[in-house]
């Protein structure tokens, strides 16, 4: 049979030699394996990786620290990445997070120091790619931009101007400092370094007309040289955004900048909930419409992997987008669909954006995104894992087994393989193991119709139409399928399946295959060196029917709900799946090996989440999380005597060596107290007659001159906020004119916020207007009317104007100014202001809060004044029995809730934030414990739902929670505010550990700034 193999095998080759010659593919040719001249410990060539010389197919995804600022529950998140079967995550730094002010780096206080991920990421058995900047985008205020750099005095940013070399300089030294020790090189898991992030500017014009754009190639030449410098030894790689750019790739030119490896980026059903912000780059959108990446990367990057450093794990929400987010076109059926196609297109390198998407607590993010950022993500928001993670688990457990994956040829793509014409197939194949992989979808990637074909499959040299007994393969809508031929798996040879594989595990030097089809659907599938099997067990009405050879075995199934377990006459186990079944279905990896050889792990059918697996002796020791009480099969080595769960053993039955029958878990419950009860303050002295601005707070707004590209209105002074190192958040102006014998009869003004900022006004202490915000606008401008308001008979008027800051823009639009962009008098008079102040953050850049960032408090007096701080004086506080403002002003409430949540539990908690459709013309900001974790805009919409981790939420002890609300209007403006929880699940994971560290208190320095 081998000889046969071999001889077929030599015959095929030279048939798809003839078919390539014709044209149908292009050949594949003996390119070269490159390094980075460094070192050779990561190599690549077309095909794949190779790490320490072992070829990798990569799956990963990406989650921010930054926008989890809990170290604690960092491995959280890793452990489920690790157990959904990914072999690496990414990572982006945030430039503005670390470096907060001019020679301010902080790499220390709480989630700043992320040093810990890299050890986890070697802990676990993890590859780590690392994307540090300067820009990153990602959504965030400014792009990760440091809010101080976006004043217009650093040039246009992302160029060799020397000012901004300047100022990303100490930033990229100390952070390539940091990661230098966990590089593979140096015996960590860091494998790529990115530099940059979407920059497409290596052209100017026509990229195909490769015409130099030299202060960009220099920009990235500069930072390539800098990482080098600081001890940055592996590959450095780059990401393009479209499909259009080709930029940075040494197989396209050799230009100046360019990386070790170049990447593509693609988000094909949109980045965000609001199709319109895609339509320039992704055209007219149609749900479920794949893109041709195969071509791209044949003129892009031939001699590298085809590897996307960002493919769509979901899309962010923006403000009035949908509450509970954009699932619609992202769900199970696009990561079905969607990863499977990358496959066809022989992607051998893939990191989702995002795995995990997390909160933007605080102004973290840039305008468009409000405060979620679940990003429809497989873990979500609220740390669930759910259907998404489940059918994404799906193939990441596949292409970590399928060890073949990593070295094909595409050898061909259309509907001549199968037996219908609305079916294609792509075929991949080993040109080593001649293993051969064929995924399968609709010929029109949109369509949603329900389709039976059979699959002309090249096995051994021999065409053979699959399934032989089944009367054909199912594809059910937005499905794909990847069906494999000659696999191996331990020391058998899978000749086909029409089912697809979940993984396979080794022990006692046998095999154990899983296999899954959709609920209610069929397979068949054939093994060589076998002539029969038996039906060890079946779950529910499952059919299955054996059919010996001569020298193999066909076995077909008909899959209800539930499992069965097939046994070949030498030992080896065959487990048949449906989707619901296979979704639980966990192979845990015994050691820390990245690779996760077959024989180092275990499989384990029916938990909600198995994080790990160890050995001990003849213990075998799991740990992991339940839903509800859960049955359990575990396959692993016949020396296993004892199993444990979370610690306690547990009471099984052996159904044979090494298979064990059990139940765990039990019915947990956890029950939050009631909120409440509420004390209050007034939060804006700034409008009474008798406030003084000349705290800390205050600084004069002088500047005549600015050196923003937008310049302000001529009879101003500067009003932007970023001229006077004020960033963030709210902020307050105060202005003042005298009275004239020709009074004006109002003001005009124009003010930028981002799309959903608004701001409102007072005169003399008396409300004049407000603009509520639009989801679409960023700059807005307005006549207010002094009619309501009265004018000093002598002496100076005082115009208060209250502004909400949503952030700021991403790319080259990060020097749109934030604040006032004109302000006039209006009337038949010529009038001038006196005088302006603006109060910001206290401390403003330099914000006395280092611990959790620049970027958690703005300018509200509140806020300066630490209100929102646990131990901040509240003794003279009024009671509150409801939250509400019963006009235009700004009140802050607290309460405090103890929580005792007990060790073993994770209880998910959220806050529910919802006003009365008469009573929204409000915003609010809810801080827990000092950290700010929502911004609910009622009257723009979406969320209304915030989920806070534990860390964030102490659940060993006292909670502050606390809430301003900015009323915009004349009408009282209610907030109704509960807390809920999501689930409640029995961990392995401690989630009841000390987070004192995490809850920096308040401090006299505050009164400073009142």
């Amino acid at each position: 049979m081998k000889f046969l193999q071999k001889l077929a095998f030599g015959l095929v080759a030279w048939l798809q030699f003839v078919v390539l010659v014709l044209g149908k593919e292009r050949a594949p040719s003996a390119l070269p394996v490159h390094d980075n001249g460094l070192n050779k410990v990561v190599q690549w060539d077309r095909h794949s990786f190779l790490i320490k010389g072992e070829r990798v197919f990569f799956f990963g995804g990406e989650f921010h620290y930054w926008r989890y600022p809990v170290p604690e529950l960092w491995r959280d998140v890793l452990e489920k990445i690790k157990a959904a079967g990914f072999n690496a995550f990414s990572i982006y730094n945030h430039w503005g997070y670390h470096n907060p002010a001019p020679g301010v780096l902080n790499f220390k206080d709480g989630a700043h120091n992320f040093t810990s991920i890299m050890t986890m990421a070697k802990e676990l058995g993890l590859y780590m790619f690392i994307r540090p900047g300067p820009y990153i985008n990602a959504e965030a205020n400014a792009g990760g931009f440091p809010l101080w750099l976006t004043n217009g005095a650093y040039g246009s940013l992302r160029n060799d101007d020397p000012r901004y070399t300047a100022a990303w300089t100490p930033y990229m030294e100390a952070i390539s400092k940091i990661i230098k020790p966990h590089l593979i090189t140096n015996g960590g898991n860091v494998v790529f370094f990115q530099i940059e992030n979407e920059l497409e500017g290596q052209w100017k014009g026509n990229p195909m007309a490769k015409i130099d754009n030299p202060s960009v190639e220099n920009y990235m030449d500069l930072l390539e040289k800098n990482a080098r410098a600081n001890g940055i030894d592996v590959p450095l790689t780059h990401n393009s955004p479209n499909m259009q750019s080709h930029s940075w790739s040494k197989d396209f030119s050799n230009s100046k900048g360019n990386v070790d490896v170049s990447g593509l980026d693609s988000y094909p059903s949109c980045w965000s909930c609001n199709l319109t912000e895609c339509t320039e780059t992704n055209g007219e959108y149609k749900a479920y419409s794949t893109a041709n990446y195969y071509d791209y990367f044949q003129v892009d990057s031939p001699t590298q992997p085809n590897f996307m450093p960002e493919f769509q794990g979901g899309s962010y929400n923006p403000w009035g987008g949908p509450q509970g987010g954009c699932s619609a076109d992202i769900w199970t059926d696009f990561a079905n669909l969607f990863y499977r196609d990358l496959i066809a297109q022989r992607v051998t390198g893939i990191s989702l954006y995002m795995v995990f998407g997390g909160t933007s607590w605080g102004w973290h993010a840039a305008p468009v995104t409000g405060t979620s950022y679940d990003y429809a993500s497989p873990i979500q928001e609220n740390r669930t894992i759910g259907d998404k993670y489940y059918e994404t688990k799906l193939l990441a457990q596949f292409t970590r087994a399928a060890k073949d994956l990593s070295f094909t040829d595409r050898i061909g793509n259309g509907t001549s393989y199968t037996t219908n014409a609305a079916i294609m197939a792509s075929e991949l194949r080993n040109p080593d193991t001649n293993a051969g992989f064929y995924v399968t979808r609709h010929r029109d990637s949109t369509s949603s119709t329900v389709e039976t074909f059979k699959l002309k499959a090249n096995i051994s040299g021999s065409i053979l139409t699959i399934p032989q007994y089944d009367s054909g393969i199912k594809l059910n809508g937005h499905q794909s399928k990847i069906l494999v031929t000659e696999f191996e798996f331990g020391n058998k040879l899978l000749l086909y399946s029409t089912a697809e594989v979940l993984t396979y595990s080794v022990q006692d030097k046998k095999g154990t295959l899983v296999l899954w089809v959709p609920t209610g659907e069929s397979g068949e599938f054939a093994i060589d060196g076998v002539k029969n099997g038996r039906v060890i067990s079946r779950d529910g009405s499952t059919s299955i029917g054996i059919y010996s050879g001569q020298s193999n075995v066909t076995i077909t199934f008909q899959q209800t709900r539930g499992s069965s377990l097939v046994e070949l006459d030498d030992g080896t186990r065959v487990i048949l799946l449906d989707r619901s079944a296979a979704y639980r279905l966990w192979s845990p990896v015994l050691g820390n090996n990245p690779s996760a050889d077959a024989d180092d792990t275990i499989l384990v059918q029916g938990p909600y989440l198995v994080r790990s697996a160890k050995l001990e002796d003849d213990e075998l020791h799991l740990e992991g999380d339940l839903d509800d009480v859960t049955m359990i099969t575990v396959y692993a080595p016949k020396l296993v005597q004892t199993i444990k769960w979370n610690g306690k053993e547990i009471s099984t039955e052996r159904i044979k060596p090494g298979i064990f029958n059990g139940k765990i878990g039990s019915k947990v419950e956890y029950k939050l107290p009631e909120l409440g009860e509420w004390i209050f303050s007034d939060s804006l002295p700034e409008i009474r007659n008798d406030y003084q601005a000349g705290s800390e707070a205050w600084i004069i707004a002088g500047n005549k001159a600015t050196q923003n590209p937008n310049k302000p209105a001529s009879n101003n002074p500067v009003l932007y906020v970023d001229d006077y190192n004020i960033h963030n958040g709210y902020h307050v102006f105060r202005a003042t004119f005298p009275t004239t014998s020709l009074p004006p009869s109002g003001v005009y003004l124009n003010v930028r916020g981002g799309t959903a900022f608004g701001y409102s006004t007072w005169l003399n202490g008396k409300f004049i207007g407000s603009w509520l915000g639009s989801p679409s606008l960023s700059l807005h401008g307005i006549d207010f009317s002094f009619a309501n308001a009265t004018l000093r008979p002598q002496g100076d008027n005082t115009l208060v104007v209250v502004m909400d800051n949503s952030g700021h823009d991403q790319r080259s639009a990060a020097l749109n100014p934030r604040g006032i962009v004109n302000a006039t008098l209006l009337g038949t008079g010529n009038y001038t202001f006196k005088e302006w102040k603006i109060a910001g953050t206290a401390g403003r850049e330099k914000a006395l809060d280092q611990f959790r960032g620049p970027l958690n408090e703005g300018g509200l007096w509140a806020e300066r004044i630490g209100a929102h701080l646990p131990d901040c004086p509240d003794k003279y506080w009024r009671s509150a029995t409801n939250l509400t403002v019963p006009g235009p002003g700004v009140r802050v409430f607290r309460t405090y809730m103890p929580l005792q949540i007990p060790q073993g539990l994770d209880v998910s908690v959220s806050f529910r934030l919802t006003a009365p459709p008469e009573k929204n013309k409000f915003r609010a900001l809810l801080f827990v414990n000092g950290y700010q974790y929502a911004r609910f805009n009622p009257y723009i919409g979406h969320q209304i739902d915030f989920p806070v981790p534990p860390g964030i939420l102490n659940y060993k002890g006292d909670n502050v929670i606390a809430v301003t609300m900015f009323s915009q209007s004349v009408d009282e403006a209610e907030l109704k505010l509960t807390w809920n929880t999501d689930y409640v699940h029995s961990s392995s994971y401690n989630f009841a550990f000390d987070s004192q560290h995490l809850h920096a208190n308040w401090t006299e320095a505050r009164l400073m700034y009142s």
